[in-house]
């Protein structure tokens, strides 16, 4: 590790920052970030618009860090997946998902996670750290560079950007926040606030907070109508119930403006949160708060003790829902094969954490 900054680090605002205390010009910012994100240059020598003396500085004080590329895997859908290891030695994994409409890119914000939910093979990991700014941009960054390069003779576009990967987002929000801000910024990566999706399994305060940042599209890790069973498999669901995780999205959808609203995530697990009276609980939970909720066949992973619900029982739930005035869709399973699909993503973590702990109140409400 070196004692240059890097510059994937920095969205718009602090690059502009940075600029000022090294005695240069705002405008050398919106310079620099088009070099890195629209024309991929990494040379400061090639960024022929910079001045000699500031290329000099560049080369002297700033870098652009890259993760090393151990694993790049295509399923026989299409789907593809990359594992990037940092220079602390965790690797963590970004998965490509393509499709008719669009190119969807999972990413990951910490390395491992400390949520500990049972049915997720990222908690079973363990958790080392959150990921920088700069660390989770570059996903971002190396996906579309190597899609553009494709081996596979494939011509894919990522389109939208998913922080579904591994980690909880909102745990490390002071790094998520300027990433996000970095897709969506016209001199970076230019996304709209549509296609930008950040899935949170409901830590309360931080959506708050949220809210008055940024408007980029939430969706909610919710997997059980109630708070009994969802303290079961979704921990954090004990410091922050139910009422309290609504309410905060409620408020979420109405300062934004958001008519499209949440979307909903729930795994169905045979036995546990798959079943009609289930599907009645949601319907009266979700009622008021415009959104849509997204089934997910549950994928199993070595040590699980979950199964996926039966087919027909996930169609009993959708129709259920359906009838009753919800947009509900059943996600397709992708990149099973390659151990890519929806809480699948394990990555190699350096477990700092216990596997499977409760985080502690000091730590929910420090990070």
């Amino acid at each position: 590790m070196t004692d240059k900054v890097n510059l994937f680090d920095f969205d718009r605002e602090a690059l502009t920052a940075w600029f000022a205390e090294q005695g240069e010009k705002p405008f050398r910012a919106r310079q620099l970030m088009k070099w890195i994100y629209h024309e991929r240059v990494t040379d400061f020598d090639a960024m022929t618009d910079l001045s000699k003396p500031l290329r000099e500085k560049l080369k002297a004080t700033a870098e652009l860090r890259f993760p090393t590329v151990i694993a790049d895997r295509l399923a026989s859908d299409g789907t593809r997946k990359w594992v990037f290891r940092y220079d602390c030695g965790n690797s963590i994994e970004t998965v490509f998902i393509p499709e008719d409409d669009r190119g969807t890119l999972c990413i990951s914000s910490q390395a491992g996670c400390a949520l500990a939910c049972p049915f997720c093979s990222t908690a079973h990991e363990g958790f080392n750290r959150n990921l920088t700014s700069g660390e989770i941009i570059v996903q971002v960054w190396l996906a579309k560079e190597m899609l553009n390069c494709d081996r596979h003779g494939n011509n894919r576009v990522v389109t939208n950007v998913v922080l579904m990967g591994m980690g909880e987002p909102l745990v490390n929000f002071n790094n998520v926040l300027p990433a996000t801000r970095l897709m969506m910024d016209d001199y970076a990566f230019g996304l709209s606030k549509r296609r930008v999706t950040l899935s949170t399994s409901g830590i309360v305060p931080a959506i708050h907070a949220l809210r008055e940042v940024t408007d980029l599209s939430l969706a909610v890790s919710l997997h059980a109508p109630n708070d009994e069973l969802r303290n079961q498999i979704v921990p954090v669901n004990a410091r922050y119930g139910l009422d309290a995780l609504l309410d905060a999205c409620h408020q979420y959808v109405q300062h934004n403006g958001q008519h499209g609203g949440v979307t909903w995530e729930y795994v169905m697990l045979r036995g546990v949160n798959d079943s009609l009276e289930h599907a009645r609980q949601l319907v009266e939970l979700l009622r008021g708060i415009p959104g849509k909720i997204n089934l997910i066949p549950f994928n199993a992973f070595p040590g699980s003790r979950f199964e996926c619900s039966k087919r027909g029982d996930i169609l009993a739930f959708q129709r259920y829902l359906t009838e009753n005035g919800y947009v509900a869709t059943i996600r397709k399973t992708r990149g099973e094969d390659i151990d890519a699909a929806c809480g699948q993503l394990v990555g190699q973590v350096k477990d700092r954490s216990r596997r499977e702990r409760k985080l502690s109140r000091k730590e929910v409400e420090t990070l």
